[in-house]
């Protein structure tokens, strides 16, 4: 299958906090753009959810709200198998490191 994004999209594994009211669940990134990224987590929120992201990269924390576009709940048995259980979520706006994280994207 061809790829339909015409933003580059990095194979980037960060540690995300995310959550609905607080940032108070973990995950990993698996890739990553300059509007969203991909959560790979058995603890998904519900399409169109507003959620609150925090990430460091370079020694700095990013946090953000960000929306929920779609999501893939796994059973946590069988997580690890399945190779797109998460949710892939869209920025919506900076609280924090908007200026580190767009350099750290345009360096990598």
């Amino acid at each position: 299958m061809t790829e339909k994004r015409s933003i580059l999209r990095l194979k980037k594994r960060l540690t995300i906090r995310f959550g609905l009211n607080d940032a108070n669940r973990m995950a990993f990134s698996e890739d990553i753009s300059t509007t969203g990224m991909f959560i790979k987590t058995a603890n998904v929120c519900p399409p169109n959810s507003r959620i609150k992201i925090e990430f460091t990269v370079d020694n700095h924390l990013i946090q953000a709200e960000a929306r929920v576009m779609w999501a893939k709940k796994v059973p946590q048995n069988l997580f690890h198998l399945v190779k797109k259980s998460g949710m892939g979520i869209r920025f919506l706006r900076f609280q924090a490191g908007e200026d580190h994280f767009r350099r750290f994207f345009e360096a990598t």
